[in-house]
């Protein structure tokens, strides 16, 4: 369905032209019409289903010039936030002022816009901080978005959201998008929404454009085996993820000394420093990015052609958000978890929560590379060494926790090859399908 259908403006539809964007998504073509009848929504899709659109154009055009501040966004991280409030300057009338509040940067600019902002796009902390302030007025609000609830419920951020709500009046529109929907999503909508209607779109990315592998490998030969499929893989750009901000580090660095353009990005950087590397990933001066999975949630960054998941976080709802950050708009692409032993108990609850289906792709040769771990007493990197001259005892996963296994067209269950009695056999090292 395109923009004229949906009942947006002419000169709204004629800038998503000069965008190239002509028909709207499924999460868009849902939510779009509800909004623009002034009704609350629970909209649910996918990461990179173009939701910042999907409540952004329908309330830009609700802006009345020199109304005080009538749209608050908030978001769970600075980077998301940012990436919003550019977004809605892109479809904004020229009076439209929007002004961006995040923590780790002086208050006093921010103080200063927020006297002409219509719009304000933030992440909670700091929002709250200005509220308790004074800074920041809310009586005038007419709409409310909650964009990433899932992810700000995990943050931590629950009871500032509700916080933040009991400042804005009690007849506003608002707006909560998300993946998923918890019990604590489910309390605000209860206490705070009014009769809300659900726009649901896909959760997941289509297995036809996102393919989903991965290694069985042994802890201490994964950057190796990661440094060889980068320089085997043709891409675009990559985002490989870590859970730790430890691992980022010592992975970006390793990965540099290797020769490839990558960089490291975490919540421990300088909000200036983070969005710097965006700006290089976007624009190509890098081209592998390693990520925690906080810094980079919400990032709307295109051609990301692969993923790779260094080790899995021990959230499984967290896999298919680093997914989900190829394979967008209609872009098709390549998902690669390097699994040891210690991923095992997370990979099997991912498997039984989703409907996901991940081959096993066979080990091949790759050189054993050095991998620094850290800093020695003089300042100097370690020289730690991992993977070098190893012999390959690869440990197969358990079976125990596999809803279905898939082995060349046959269903079996637990890890068997061809052995009928259901031990393991860890010979049988051919390609296999983790599915659901």
């Amino acid at each position: 369905m395109n923009f004229e259908q949906l009942g947006l403006k002419p000169e709204t539809v004629q800038k998503l032209q000069q965008q190239g964007i002509t028909e709207a998504t499924l999460i868009q073509e849902k939510s779009i019409p509800i909004i623009r009848e002034g009704k609350d929504l629970i909209g649910m899709s996918k990461t990179g289903s173009g939701k910042t659109l999907a409540f952004g154009l329908p309330l830009l055009e609700k802006i009345q010039p020199k109304a005080g501040l009538q749209m608050l966004v908030m978001a769970p991280t600075r980077e998301l936030a940012v990436q919003i409030a550019r977004e809605l300057k892109k479809y904004s009338e020229n009076h439209t002022y929007i002004t961006t509040i995040y923590g780790g940067v002086s208050l006093m600019p921010q103080i200063d816009e927020l006297r002409r902002a219509q719009i304000v796009v933030g992440t909670p902390g700091r929002l709250l901080d200005h509220l308790k302030r004074r800074n920041l007025d809310l009586t005038k609000l007419t709409s409310v978005v909650l964009d990433e609830a899932d992810k700000m419920v995990e943050m931590g951020f629950i009871e500032d959201i509700t916080e933040i709500i009991s400042y804005t009046p009690e007849f506003r529109q608002m707006l909560l998008f998300g993946a998923t929907l918890s019990s604590e999503i489910d309390k605000i909508k209860h206490r705070y929404m009014h009769q809300p209607l659900v726009a649901e779109a896909e959760s997941q990315v289509k297995e036809e454009y996102l393919e989903q592998y991965y290694y069985n490998i042994q802890q201490h030969e994964k950057f190796s085996l990661l440094a060889h499929l980068l320089r085997k893989e043709k891409y675009l750009r990559v985002i490989v993820f870590c859970s730790a901000c430890s691992t980022v580090e010592m992975v970006s660095k390793n990965l540099h000394r290797q020769g490839f353009k990558a960089e490291a990005l975490h919540g421990r950087l300088s909000q200036n420093r983070r969005l710097r590397i965006m700006d290089d990933f976007n624009d190509g001066k890098i081209e592998v990015l390693v990520a925690s999975p906080v810094a980079a949630r919400g990032l709307d960054v295109k051609f990301v052609s692969h993923v790779f998941n260094y080790d899995l976080s021990a959230d499984p709802q967290e896999y298919i958000h680093r997914i989900g950050r190829t394979a967008r708009a209609g872009e098709t692409g390549k998902a690669i978890t390097l699994l040891s032993n210690k991923d095992y108990d997370v990979f099997g609850q991912i498997l039984q929560r989703y409907r996901v289906k991940v081959d096993e792709l066979p080990i091949e040769q790759f050189p054993r590379l050095p991998f620094d771990t850290g800093r020695d007493r003089n300042g100097g990197f370690s020289g730690r060494r991992f993977g070098r001259d190893q012999k390959d005892y690869r440990r197969r996963a358990p079976a125990d926790f596999r809803p279905d296994w898939k082995s060349q067209g046959t269903e079996r269950s637990g890890f068997r090859g061809n052995n009928t009695s259901g031990s393991s056999d860890r010979s049988d090292l051919g390609r296999r399908s983790w599915t659901r």
